[in-house]
Parts: C-alpha cells; structure tokens; sequence
C-alpha cells in the first residue's frame, strides 16, 4: 500500500524519520509491502512546503541539514506559505506525523493540530507528552468516531516499543505498576556522580557539553520530563484517573555527592524513579530519587539510557531498556507507528471467506470469482492511490 504523508514539524525527530525512509524505503516495500513518500512538511519556525507528487528526500534532508529554511526548497508545483493547520486540511496526505515541541501544561498547538487531523479522517502518529497525557482519551474518542488511528510509541522512551510490548506481546496480563527511569538525561548525571566521583553541578555541565541536558536544564533534573511521561502511562496502561498536579515529583538537584557514597555503602544506588501503582480504586503516581538495591533490575542501568518494569499479573515482572530519545531512535519510533497502521488497514482491507460475513452485509459485497471470497465494496484496497 501507498500513504501519503504530512509532517508537522521538522526538528530532528521528523529529520530522523525521513532519513530512514529515505535509507529503508526498498526494504519496506519488500518486506511489509509499505510505500510512503512525504507530500508535506509544515513548521511554524522553519516556514512549509506542500508537494503532492512528492518531495525528494535526499535533496529535502541535505537542504534543511544545511540549515535552511523548509520553504526555501525548490520543487515543481509546490505551495509554500502555509501554516500547520492549513496544511493539514490542504495536504493530500492519509496520515499526518505530528513532531512539534511539548508544552505539558496545556498540550498545545500539538493538540489543535491533532484533533484538526483526525477531524478531517486521516491517522496520525505523535511523539507528543502533552495532548497524549492531557487530552489522550478525548483525542482516541475523536479518532474511534472517525474511524481512523492514533499512534504514539515515541511519547515515553522513544524507540524503545513501550505500548507496541503492551498491545502485543503482554496482551491478556494485567498491568499493576509501573516503574522506570524515563529520563536519561538524569540518570547520565547521577551515573557520573558515583562512578566518576564528579560533583552534581560538574556532572550537569558535562551533560549539557554532551548535548544530553539543555541550556536550562529544569524539565530534566527537577523532574517535569518524567513527570510527563509517568502521567501518560498512568493514563493509558492504568486507565488512571488522576490530574497531572496528583503526581508527587521531586527531582535530582539536591542529590550530593555524600548521598551517593552513603548509599552505595549501603549496597544501593540513587536511580530518578517514575512510578505508578493501583492501590485499591487508585492509581497513586510519583516521581523521585529512590535508593535502589543493586538487585533491582534498575539499578543496573548506567548513563543515558531510559528503562521501565511492568509488574504483570501473568508474566510477573517484565524490564525493557534502551535510548530514550535521539534522532534516529525517536524516528525509528514513528516508523514503529506507521507500520501498525499499515498492518490495520491491511487487515481491515483483507478478504474473508463468504460464510464468514453476516448474511444482512453479503450484499454489500463483491465475490471474487476464482478464490470465492469476498471483498465490502466500502474498503478500499489501497490507501492513496497510485502515489
């Protein structure tokens, strides 16, 4: 099948992505029968472009790599000028990838730009903490009316398959906690603090050298990113219903180097943990500096990496680790996403024998006149056309 494709955003996250299709777009096609071309990128900073035969890849990456503007682009038939929203009610695209910054006090322009897409009955796939943690159910309600799909593998750990674990391999169990380091940035820094000895303040500036932390490093060391993040799977893996103010957070900057030593003498180490438990009718939520036995699946996980245990009523406990952010995995994640949409619609899509199909909808469909099964007229076998 062939999908059209709009992005809005065009940070490092969606350049990952179009790096990849650009790289694995054979293999794709060979190995899950995908086809996808980008017919337009639309960012509030760097200006957009709409395309609808196709933008050239290669040239697009080394064009915005270079540091210009996306609207700068040369290309037959292009319309420029176009702002996010125009650009998806004008864009021929099946599925709008949504890559915009994270405001997780109100989820917006993200959720603006989501609930336009669905409204206007095309899938979309975000990397986005705030509408997913904010407006979540409302946002799956809207796509359910519309009969369409809303994916975000990439809102907790990045590439690292957090929900496709949970709606695939773990199905059937009941999830009673959760509990992860879901910001590398902090545990790169309390990692350095006990096995280089570096103070908090010297361990945070090699951290921002690296590019791990930001300029202002609040939403990473006080908490807030974790904070996000635990909130959304208390949400989505809990049914939780709780405000983001409900979750208790407290974060690293108060860690002393005499902290780290007392605890590893005590055979511990200091890990910034999210949690989120059933406790009764509840769901009680936290992040904070834990002193973790070195038992503890945990505490074993060093530098920039993120990690998260599910405590399963089937499986017991369950611990994936890998990036929780960077260009390429965080566009792995979306193509993660795509190809669950792919696999939906072609699901939807496939032909099922006769006797299978309720006789009040047999007339609505079409036998195919060698295999004897059938085909509802209302499903399209491909998604946007020849492309």
């Amino acid at each position: 099948m062939a999908y059209r494709i709009a992005l809005i955003g065009c940070g490092v996250v969606a350049q990952g992505f179009m790096k990849i299709l650009a790289e694995k777009g054979k293999a794709l096609k060979e190995r899950h029968g995908l086809e996808a071309k980008i017919v337009a990128v639309s960012d509030k900073l760097k200006g957009s472009i709409l395309v609808p035969e196709g933008i050239d890849l290669p040239k697009f990456l080394a064009h915005v790599e270079a540091g210009k503007k996306v609207d700068d682009f040369p290309a037959k038939g292009a319309v420029k000028g176009l702002d996010p929203v125009e650009t998806i009610k004008r864009a021929p695209a099946d599925i709008v990838i949504e890559v915009t910054f994270t405001d997780i006090k109100t989820g917006e322009p993200a959720t603006t730009y989501i609930k336009e897409a669905l409204g206007s009955g095309k899938h979309v796939i975000t990397t986005n903490k705030g509408p997913i943690a904010l407006h979540g159910a409302e946002l799956q309600a809207l796509a359910k009316k519309k009969k369409v799909l809303l994916r975000h593998e990439g809102v907790v750990m990045s590439g690292t398959p957090v929900f496709d674990l949970l709606e695939f391999c773990l199905a059937g169990n009941d999830v009673r906690e959760v509990k992860g380091i879901l910001n590398g940035t902090t545990n790169f820094i309390l990692t350095k603090m006990e096995t280089d000895a570096m103070p908090y303040k010297d361990a945070l500036a090699l951290a921002q050298k690296l590019g791990y932390a930001e300029a202002d490093p609040t939403a990473d060391v006080e908490g807030f990113d974790a904070l996000a993040k635990i909130y959304a799977l208390s949400k989505i893996v809990l049914g939780a219903d709780i405000k983001i103010e409900d979750v208790a957070r407290e974060g690293i900057s108060k860690i002393t180097s005499e902290d780290i030593r007392k605890a590893a003498a005590e055979g511990k180490r200091y890990k910034l943990v999210a949690s989120a438990r059933r406790d009764g009718p509840k769901v009680v939520a936290s992040v904070r500096p834990e002193k973790l036995p070195l038992s503890d699946p945990l505490a074993g996980v060093s530098g920039a990496i993120n990690a998260l245990t599910f405590h399963t009523d089937l499986s017991g406990p369950i611990t994936i680790q890998g990036a929780g952010a960077g260009k390429m995995e965080t566009g792995f994640a979306l193509l993660i996403d795509l190809l669950a949409i792919h696999r939906e619609i072609s699901r939807r899509a496939a032909p099922v024998p006769c006797d299978d199909i309720p006789s009040d909808v047999r007339a609505g469909a079409l036998r195919h006149p060698q295999t004897g099964l059938v085909e509802s007229q209302s499903m399209p076998r491909s998604l946007g056309g020849k492309g």
